[in-house]
């Protein structure tokens, strides 16, 4: 299955995108609030078990214990909003050293950093940059591949991760 397809489950239908979007808006204020930041969350099925799997950062590094708690946190949220109405796995991790990026302020913080994008459309005829981002400004993400700079509109970038 992929990212917007519909399953059934425990009498409800849900879109993979839809269980998503909500983690998002329910588990990000929260982790805001406990010092880390969200950096991605996936709706997965894998061996015939649902996981919602979450990637979390903060300043200095995020631990084991530091994913441990988070669980523990987010696992009381997430049976007090009860969004998600099949039976599911949750796991914290943090998100490694090919980070994905995807906020307008995740594009400006690892600018000077060599990162992989990804975009929908093509630019100039292709869909995939490897280099040094140079930054976000006005909707547009700036990466130098190789000395030609390119821009995408932010809305056109489908996947981009740290290339560490």
């Amino acid at each position: 299955m992929r990212g917007s397809d519909i399953y059934v489950g425990d009498m409800a239908i849900f879109e993979k995108s839809e269980v998503m979007r909500r983690a998002w808006a329910h588990l990000e204020p929260e982790l805001g609030e406990q010092g880390y930041e969200l950096v991605e969350v996936e709706y997965v099925q894998e061996n015939g078990a649902w996981i919602l799997r979450l990637f979390i950062d903060r300043d200095g590094g995020v631990t084991l214990d530091n994913c441990q708690t988070v669980s523990h946190v987010l696992s009381a949220v997430l049976d007090r909003d009860d969004f998600i109405a099949s039976r599911y796995l949750l796991e914290v991790s943090s998100p490694g050293i090919d980070r994905p990026i995807r906020k307008p302020q995740d594009f400006e913080r690892f600018a000077g950093e060599r990162v992989k994008l990804v975009s929908s459309a093509p630019v100039n005829g292709r869909k995939q940059f490897k280099g040094t981002l140079k930054g976000f400004a006005d909707g547009m993400v700036a990466v130098d591949c190789d000395g030609v700079v390119f821009e995408i509109h932010i809305e056109n970038v489908k996947k981009a991760r740290l290339d560490r």
